[in-house]
């Protein structure tokens, strides 16, 4: 085998169809495009979604996306930041006071970020499994 007798395997290139060409080349006169209309034009396309003028689908749906309601009363607070409040037990009241947490936030969550130095007591605060270890390994302690 050489270089100069590889050709691709038989029926895998198709001969353009050439249109316009005469009735006996099989696309001549509309050239396969039917009879009038729009797709029948020279340049007679539309953009994508184009319903005719009706307004399309895209735009007759509602976009309102989604926002969580329980978002806005619910609060982080980061494992570090809890070195902040000096207060003891560290609850609801103490996190605002301290602004580590919105006014309007009904539930919080310590999360694992950072290194907690001193032992602190929480009391009615959410806790995820590192974080309450962490606490735990410090000398604090966790009141549900």
């Amino acid at each position: 085998m050489r270089l100069n007798t590889i050709k691709p395997g038989a029926g895998s290139r198709k001969v353009r169809l050439r249109v316009g060409r005469g009735a006996s080349a099989g696309q001549g006169k509309t050239c396969g495009r039917g009879v009038k209309g729009q797709r029948a034009r020279k340049g007679g396309y539309h953009k994508v979604g184009f319903e005719g003028g009706q307004m399309p689908i895209q735009r007759r749906m509602p976009k309102v996306g989604f926002r969580s309601a329980i978002k806005a009363v619910r609060a982080e607070v980061r494992l570090h930041e809890l070195a902040l409040v000096s207060t003891a037990p560290i609850d609801m009241a103490a996190l605002k006071a301290a602004q580590l947490i919105p006014v309007f936030a009904e539930k919080a969550k310590v999360v694992l970020s950072g290194e907690l130095k001193k032992a602190v007591q929480l009391k009615g605060i959410g806790v995820t499994k590192g974080a309450r270890a962490a606490i735990e390994a410090a000398g604090g302690k966790i009141e549900d």
